[in-house]
């Protein structure tokens, strides 16, 4: 397979799933601010931290609010990971490799992508937020699905399982990383239940609020959420599913040696931990370990499978 034809699958792959998994923080969020009291709600800070933009969102956006964060997140052209962004990225990769994917697959994202354009301007506001982020979300799976249920598996479809576990994989630690954080006063009589919803939260951006209470426990509680979310091997959006996907995919390519090599020093890290006994501050300092072994393996990629200019720059 040509090298630009790998790297604009692989992030065909990123890009969709950027999408999804950034509607699906932004819904979980309305929700969350919703449900806490005002005066100590989360407010929407976080999700500028969890993307990584930052200092991108301060230099086109003057106050974190809710309404320009929404915006920033959305429909922002100057943000190369909203959702638009994302997609509009996602659209010309695929336009470029149509003659290696299903043809329905190429029609499916342009749907989405010209949904997404057509209905972001009401994503936007309160009340039609929720059906454009439920149509970005519905929209993305269909596509993985159809490309699952009809996508010959060649180098091309390892390329795109790779390219989409290791966004979800990134995705994981970052929502990890900033909702583990205390959100509530200790002194707070209402702490421990503000905290459990903190974490079902956390299981709700990833859609994994019902599997925990099915195979883990009723109870919600911040050791139980940790293991599910870095250890469990059957959750497919879990940092050691994902990975292991990710395993699977670089042991199908050929000249795979070297990105063999880090994936797998990858895992041996996450085996050797118990997430769940870690404190904030060493939870936050291991999640860097492991967001840090992700660039590593990316770039990894690009030396062996993808044009010499492709580099990946920390984000956050």
């Amino acid at each position: 397979m040509l090298s630009r034809v790998a790297e604009n699958i692989y992030w065909l792959a990123r890009y969709v799933e950027r999408a999804e998994n950034t509607a699906r923080l932004i819904r979980v969020n309305s929700h969350l601010v919703l449900d806490t009291p005002s005066g100590i709600a989360p407010g929407w800070e976080p999700l500028v931290d969890i993307t990584g933009l930052r200092l991108q969102f301060e230099t086109v956006e003057r106050e974190p609010n809710e309404r320009n964060i929404v915006r920033f997140l959305i429909g922002d052209a100057h943000n190369h990971g909203s959702i638009l962004s994302s997609l509009a990225a996602a659209r010309e990769n695929c336009r470029t490799v149509r003659e290696v994917l299903p043809r329905s697959s190429w029609e499916k994202l342009n749907e989405l992508y010209l949904f997404a354009k057509e209905n972001v301007q009401s994503g936007l506001t309160k009340s039609g937020r929720d059906d454009f982020l439920d149509g970005i979300i519905s929209g993305s799976q269909q596509l993985v699905g159809l490309l699952g249920s009809v996508m010959y598996r060649d180098e091309a479809w390892h390329f795109s399982r790779i390219g989409r576990n290791l966004e979800r994989a990134d995705m994981t630690t970052r929502i990890i990383d900033v909702r583990s954080t205390d959100l509530f006063p200790d002194d707070m009589l209402e702490s421990r239940s503000l905290d459990t919803l903190q974490w079902i939260s956390v299981l709700r951006s990833m859609s994994g609020y019902q599997t925990y209470r099915r195979h883990v426990a009723i109870r919600v509680s911040r050791a139980d959420v940790l293991d599910f979310l870095f250890h469990n091997p059957l959750f497919p959006r879990s940092f050691l599913h994902c990975i292991s996907a990710v395993d699977d995919g670089i042991g199908k390519l050929e000249n795979s040696g070297p990105a063999l090599r880090g994936i797998r020093a990858l895992k041996l890290k996450l085996r050797r931990v118990n997430v769940a006994e870690l404190s904030q501050a060493q939870l936050h300092d291991f999640i860097d370990v492991l967001q840090l072994g992700i660039i590593d393996l990316h770039n990894s990629l690009a030396a062996t499978y993808f044009p010499p200019e492709l580099e990946l720059e920390e984000t956050g």
